[in-house]
């Protein structure tokens, strides 16, 4: 009886798992979109595996930054950011405030920022 409900609850982790990842995997995708169309356009100053200007490559960023709250800093207040690392940009990012990408964008686009590692 133990065993057959040990068995229950595996197979519920794994379900559920699959499904987190399957979410996680339309909000990649969907952060993708929102950086593809963002304003300024995002490939200006970056890119994403040679697609775009090559000097602000952010192809491992996240490995780089390793927390959502830290890749969410640098879009909203990138100047603030950029001082604490002591990074100099030029020209500098501009700040995406909630009027230029809802939360809901920043959410995914932090998702999908996160999924580039090398």
């Amino acid at each position: 009886m133990s065993r057959l409900l040990f068995v229950g609850i595996a197979a519920a982790a794994l379900c559920a798992a699959g499904s987190a990842f399957a979410q996680d995997a339309a909000k990649v995708e969907k952060g993708k979109g929102v950086y593809t169309a963002a304003t300024p356009k995002c490939k200006t100053c970056h890119s994403i595996a040679g697609a775009g200007n090559p000097k602000g490559s952010l192809d491992d960023v996240g490995t780089k930054l390793k927390t959502a709250d830290e890749v969410k800093a640098w879009i909203r207040t990138p100047k603030e950011s950029a001082a604490k690392a002591k990074a100099v940009r030029k020209p500098p990012m501009p700040a995406y405030s909630k009027e230029k990408i809802s939360d809901e964008d920043l959410e995914a686009l932090t998702a999908y920022l996160l999924s580039l590692k090398k």
